[in-house]
């Protein structure tokens, strides 16, 4: 048990530090070498946490940390110069573009100090709406097209294959993904996804008129469907239900996904839906993680383990856009049992160095919950 800590304790670090040799960490801090050489070995506060005894402690509370600001805004920036390059030559083409991050970075709940960017790249010459909605039903779309979002996207696709190419002939363009297309190496600070998209209208859209609201339609390279999606509802929703708890909600993600990352058990859920499991979490409990790191450990092994044990109850949680039941697979509630018992096991093991006489496996869940809860580390 106590090689697995220090390995996770180890891989949570290079997550969070990054590799200081890495291509990424040398083009990113290249500006302030000596700066990032020294900041890259900085101890973070959640490692000068609780004794050299409570490794697991240290690593539930480093695990749900957010990475530094600094990092992030890297991240930001590259996804933007790589917007800047294909708009300017989109433009040339003749095809007006506008582009928005979406995923973990712009939601704040990635775990890694170098972490992938996702840029929707959407043609603003075509767009697509609810035929519900009150706008098309008062005759407020005029503009009819014999184009497809299919013939659209596609030829979207291949231009920033192409221009992509052309933008960054010492990156690496990567072609084979049935939705992105990934740019990354040569003078690149991260490595981005983008993802060729146009607008659709929803109907709740076309009473609102807010952004959030407004869905995007993807392409899949692989089978030529197309699919509609929320991505700015996503982040609102889940982004308003964490502030209003101060932040809270986001710990429990990123506890999730780097548990997730560090976990030797297949776990395949995606950052959205464990982003979507943790959203049904009780909000209350959540909100006493501004005073201790440790209550959202005991209310993410709560929420987990009730999920598991309660099917139909699971099987009744939607998205927190709507689009969709969150475990819409049986291999989904497989996924679901392993992250469960890996959060088991990091509880059971904080409870077991900082309440050693009371043997945690002799003890409840609900008993251990209490405790870890009121831990102050």
């Amino acid at each position: 048990m106590a090689s697995d800590i220090d390995a996770r304790l180890s891989q949570l670090r290079a997550r969070r530090r990054g590799d200081p040799t890495s291509e990424y960490i040398i083009k990113a801090d290249s500006a302030s070498p000596s700066y990032f050489a020294l900041d890259a070995a900085e101890i973070e506060d959640w490692e000068k946490r609780g004794s050299s005894n409570q490794r697991w402690t240290r690593y539930a509370i480093g695990a749900m940390q957010p990475v530094g600001k600094k990092y992030t805004e890297v991240s930001e920036q590259t996804g933007e110069r790589v917007a800047k390059q294909l708009l300017d030559r989109l433009a040339k083409a003749g095809i007006t573009a506008e582009f928005r991050l979406q995923g973990s970075v712009p939601l704040d709940v990635h775990i890694k100090r170098v972490s992938d960017v996702d840029v929707l790249a959407i043609t603003k010459d075509f767009y697509t709406y609810s035929t519900q909605g009150v706008q098309a039903l008062r005759g407020g779309y005029t503009n009819p097209t014999v184009r497809t979002s299919a013939g659209v996207l596609s030829d979207l696709r291949q231009r920033t294959e192409l221009h992509l190419f052309e933008a960054f002939p010492a990156a690496k363009v990567d072609k084979s993904g049935a939705k992105a297309v990934k740019v990354s190496g040569g003078s690149l600070a991260r490595s981005v996804d983008v993802v060729p998209a146009h607008w659709y209208d929803t109907k709740d859209y076309q009473v609102s008129g807010r952004h959030a609201d407004r869905a995007v339609t993807i392409y899949n390279k692989a089978t030529g469907e197309t699919i509609d999606n929320l991505p700015f509802l996503h982040i609102e929703r889940v982004g308003a239900r964490c502030d209003s708890i101060n932040g809270g909600l986001r710990k429990s993600i990123r506890l999730c996904k780097s548990v997730k990352a560090d976990s030797k058990r297949d776990i395949g859920l995606s950052s959205y839906d464990i982003a979507a499991v943790m959203y049904h979490a009780d909000m209350a409990a959540l909100s006493v993680g501004r005073y201790s790191d440790l209550a959202v450990l005991s209310e993410t092994q709560r929420h987990l383990d009730a999920l598991y044990r309660d099917p139909g109850a699971a099987g009744r949680l939607w998205v927190p856009d709507g689009s969709r039941v969150i475990f819409d697979s049986a291999e989904k509630r497989d996924w679901l049992l392993s992250l469960s018992l890996e959060i088991d096991e990091l509880l059971a093991n904080v409870v077991q160095e900082n309440f050693s006489s009371l043997l945690p496996n002799g003890i409840s869940q609900s008993v251990q919950r209490e405790l870890v809860k009121a831990l102050q580390v």
